[in-house]
Protein backbone atom coordinates (compact mmCIF):
# COMPACT_ATOMS: atom_id res chain seq x y z
CA UNK A 1 0.00 0.00 0.00
CA UNK A 2 1.59 3.58 -0.78
CA UNK A 3 1.78 6.59 1.15
CA UNK A 4 -1.49 8.21 -0.72
CA UNK A 5 -3.38 5.16 0.21
CA UNK A 6 -2.49 4.83 3.94
CA UNK A 7 -3.43 8.71 4.21
CA UNK A 8 -6.83 7.66 2.94
CA UNK A 9 -7.20 5.49 5.26
CA UNK A 10 -5.70 6.92 7.74
CA UNK A 11 -8.78 9.52 7.26
CA UNK A 12 -11.09 6.46 7.20
CA UNK A 13 -9.33 6.00 10.61
CA UNK A 14 -10.11 9.20 12.15
CA UNK A 15 -13.96 9.19 11.57
CA UNK A 16 -14.53 7.02 14.40
CA UNK A 17 -12.57 8.95 16.91
CA UNK A 18 -14.18 12.52 15.28
CA UNK A 19 -17.29 10.69 16.47
CA UNK A 20 -16.46 9.52 19.93
CA UNK A 21 -15.20 13.18 20.91
CA UNK A 22 -18.23 14.95 19.37
CA UNK A 23 -20.51 12.47 21.74
CA UNK A 24 -18.24 13.58 25.18
CA UNK A 25 -20.07 16.59 25.62
CA UNK A 26 -19.84 17.07 29.07
CA UNK A 27 -17.35 14.74 29.97
CA UNK A 28 -14.66 16.34 27.77
CA UNK A 29 -14.01 19.89 28.06
CA UNK A 30 -14.05 21.30 24.47
CA UNK A 31 -15.27 18.39 22.81
CA UNK A 32 -16.85 20.28 20.01
CA UNK A 33 -14.16 22.06 19.22
CA UNK A 34 -11.54 19.20 19.23
CA UNK A 35 -13.61 17.26 17.24
CA UNK A 36 -13.92 19.93 14.54
CA UNK A 37 -10.26 19.75 14.70
CA UNK A 38 -10.53 16.23 14.46
CA UNK A 39 -12.41 16.22 11.21
CA UNK A 40 -10.62 19.74 9.64
CA UNK A 41 -7.42 17.29 10.08
CA UNK A 42 -9.32 14.39 8.52
CA UNK A 43 -10.59 16.62 5.74
CA UNK A 44 -7.00 18.39 4.73
CA UNK A 45 -5.91 14.74 4.35
CA UNK A 46 -8.06 14.16 1.07
CA UNK A 47 -6.05 17.19 -0.15
CA UNK A 48 -2.35 15.91 0.54
CA UNK A 49 -3.30 12.31 -0.69
CA UNK A 50 -4.46 13.52 -3.81
CA UNK A 51 -1.81 15.78 -4.33
CA UNK A 52 0.94 13.02 -3.64
CA UNK A 53 -0.51 10.33 -5.81
CA UNK A 54 -0.89 12.86 -8.44
CA UNK A 55 3.09 14.71 -8.26
CA UNK A 56 4.75 11.31 -7.90
CA UNK A 57 2.25 8.96 -10.06
CA UNK A 58 1.01 6.92 -7.67
CA UNK A 59 -2.57 6.67 -8.64
CA UNK A 60 -3.89 3.18 -7.83
CA UNK A 61 -7.33 1.30 -8.40
CA UNK A 62 -7.62 0.46 -4.51
CA UNK A 63 -6.71 4.84 -4.00
CA UNK A 64 -9.88 5.61 -7.02
CA UNK A 65 -12.11 3.32 -4.54
CA UNK A 66 -10.72 4.72 -0.84
CA UNK A 67 -9.83 8.44 -1.17
CA UNK A 68 -13.85 9.08 -2.51
CA UNK A 69 -15.65 6.57 0.04
CA UNK A 70 -13.23 8.24 2.83
CA UNK A 71 -14.60 12.13 1.80
CA UNK A 72 -18.51 11.09 1.43
CA UNK A 73 -18.43 8.84 4.63
CA UNK A 74 -16.68 11.55 6.41
CA UNK A 75 -18.78 14.49 4.81
CA UNK A 76 -22.02 12.37 5.38
CA UNK A 77 -21.47 11.81 8.87
CA UNK A 78 -20.26 15.01 9.83
CA UNK A 79 -23.51 16.53 8.40
CA UNK A 80 -25.61 14.05 10.12
CA UNK A 81 -24.03 14.95 13.60
CA UNK A 82 -24.36 18.92 13.19
CA UNK A 83 -27.99 18.28 12.88
CA UNK A 84 -27.64 16.91 16.53
CA UNK A 85 -27.29 20.29 17.49
CA UNK A 86 -30.28 21.66 17.76
CA UNK A 87 -30.14 22.37 21.13
CA UNK A 88 -27.30 23.66 21.76
CA UNK A 89 -25.70 25.57 18.28
CA UNK A 90 -29.26 26.35 17.02
CA UNK A 91 -30.53 27.07 19.98
CA UNK A 92 -27.86 29.66 20.47
CA UNK A 93 -28.65 31.53 17.32
CA UNK A 94 -30.63 34.24 19.21
CA UNK A 95 -33.77 33.63 16.36
CA UNK A 96 -36.05 30.92 15.68
CA UNK A 97 -34.55 27.85 16.53
CA UNK A 98 -37.13 25.68 14.49
CA UNK A 99 -36.74 27.95 11.19
CA UNK A 100 -33.22 28.00 11.10
CA UNK A 101 -33.23 23.83 12.03
CA UNK A 102 -35.55 23.27 8.83
CA UNK A 103 -33.01 25.76 6.34
CA UNK A 104 -30.24 23.53 7.77
CA UNK A 105 -32.16 20.05 7.64
CA UNK A 106 -32.96 21.12 3.74
CA UNK A 107 -29.29 22.16 3.23
CA UNK A 108 -27.95 19.02 4.47
CA UNK A 109 -30.84 17.14 2.15
CA UNK A 110 -29.63 18.78 -1.03
CA UNK A 111 -26.15 17.92 -0.30
CA UNK A 112 -26.42 14.30 0.31
CA UNK A 113 -28.58 14.07 -2.43
CA UNK A 114 -26.28 15.63 -4.94
CA UNK A 115 -23.73 13.09 -3.56
CA UNK A 116 -25.52 10.25 -4.00
CA UNK A 117 -26.58 11.32 -7.72
CA UNK A 118 -23.60 12.16 -8.59
CA UNK A 119 -22.24 8.65 -6.78
CA UNK A 120 -24.43 6.63 -9.14
CA UNK A 121 -23.84 9.04 -12.23
CA UNK A 122 -20.52 7.85 -11.99
CA UNK A 123 -21.07 3.80 -12.02
CA UNK A 124 -22.89 4.24 -14.97
CA UNK A 125 -20.12 5.47 -16.28
CA UNK A 126 -17.78 3.32 -15.12
CA UNK A 127 -19.98 0.25 -16.76
CA UNK A 128 -19.79 2.40 -20.30
CA UNK A 129 -15.81 2.66 -19.79
CA UNK A 130 -15.86 6.64 -19.24
CA UNK A 131 -13.75 8.35 -16.72
CA UNK A 132 -15.72 11.31 -15.11
CA UNK A 133 -12.73 13.21 -13.45
CA UNK A 134 -13.98 16.10 -10.74
CA UNK A 135 -13.75 19.53 -11.87
CA UNK A 136 -12.50 22.82 -9.94
CA UNK A 137 -16.18 23.70 -9.05
CA UNK A 138 -16.82 20.28 -7.46
CA UNK A 139 -13.63 21.14 -5.28
CA UNK A 140 -14.71 24.35 -4.52
CA UNK A 141 -17.93 22.92 -3.23
CA UNK A 142 -16.60 20.24 -1.09
CA UNK A 143 -14.06 22.85 0.30
CA UNK A 144 -16.68 24.90 1.18
CA UNK A 145 -18.67 22.14 2.63
CA UNK A 146 -15.72 20.98 4.75
CA UNK A 147 -15.09 24.69 6.03
CA UNK A 148 -18.55 25.64 6.55
CA UNK A 149 -19.15 21.83 9.13
CA UNK A 150 -15.79 22.64 10.51
CA UNK A 151 -16.55 26.42 11.45
CA UNK A 152 -20.31 25.43 12.68
CA UNK A 153 -19.04 22.33 14.93
CA UNK A 154 -16.50 24.79 16.49
CA UNK A 155 -19.24 27.63 17.29
CA UNK A 156 -20.92 25.25 18.76
CA UNK A 157 -18.57 25.98 21.98
CA UNK A 158 -17.73 29.33 21.07
CA UNK A 159 -21.19 30.37 21.71
CA UNK A 160 -20.25 30.44 25.41
CA UNK A 161 -18.18 33.18 24.76
CA UNK A 162 -21.24 35.42 24.05
CA UNK A 163 -21.65 37.73 20.97
CA UNK A 164 -18.22 35.85 19.65
CA UNK A 165 -19.79 32.50 19.09
CA UNK A 166 -22.57 33.60 17.52
CA UNK A 167 -20.60 35.49 14.98
CA UNK A 168 -18.50 32.62 14.54
CA UNK A 169 -21.38 30.36 13.72
CA UNK A 170 -23.20 32.91 11.45
CA UNK A 171 -20.16 32.76 8.91
CA UNK A 172 -20.41 29.14 8.71
CA UNK A 173 -23.93 29.31 8.54
CA UNK A 174 -23.36 32.11 5.19
CA UNK A 175 -20.95 29.24 4.16
CA UNK A 176 -22.84 26.31 4.75
CA UNK A 177 -25.48 28.07 2.24
CA UNK A 178 -22.93 28.82 -0.18
CA UNK A 179 -21.62 25.18 -0.02
CA UNK A 180 -25.54 24.68 -1.24
CA UNK A 181 -25.65 26.67 -3.81
CA UNK A 182 -22.39 25.66 -4.90
CA UNK A 183 -23.47 21.79 -4.77
CA UNK A 184 -26.61 22.52 -6.78
CA UNK A 185 -24.63 24.36 -9.07
CA UNK A 186 -22.00 21.82 -9.72
CA UNK A 187 -23.93 18.94 -9.64
CA UNK A 188 -25.85 20.20 -12.63
CA UNK A 189 -23.00 20.85 -14.31
CA UNK A 190 -21.67 18.06 -13.55
CA UNK A 191 -24.01 15.77 -15.70
CA UNK A 192 -24.60 18.35 -18.44
CA UNK A 193 -20.65 18.20 -19.19
CA UNK A 194 -21.50 14.54 -18.91
CA UNK A 195 -24.78 13.92 -20.91
CA UNK A 196 -22.69 11.47 -23.41
CA UNK A 197 -23.11 9.00 -20.42
CA UNK A 198 -27.20 8.81 -20.04
CA UNK A 199 -26.72 8.93 -23.73
CA UNK A 200 -24.91 5.72 -24.37
CA UNK A 201 -27.59 4.04 -21.75
CA UNK A 202 -30.23 5.30 -23.71
CA UNK A 203 -28.93 3.37 -26.65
Amino acid sequence: MNLPNKISLARICLIPVFMAVFFLDGILPFNYGISAIIFAIAALTDFVDGKIARKYNLVTNLGKFLDPIADKVLISIAMVLLLMLKETLFAGMGVSTNLLYILTVICVCIILARELIISAFRQIAAVSGLVMAADKLGKYKAACQDVATFVLILATDLLAYGLVGQIVAWVGFALFALATVLTIISGISYVVKNKQVLREQAN
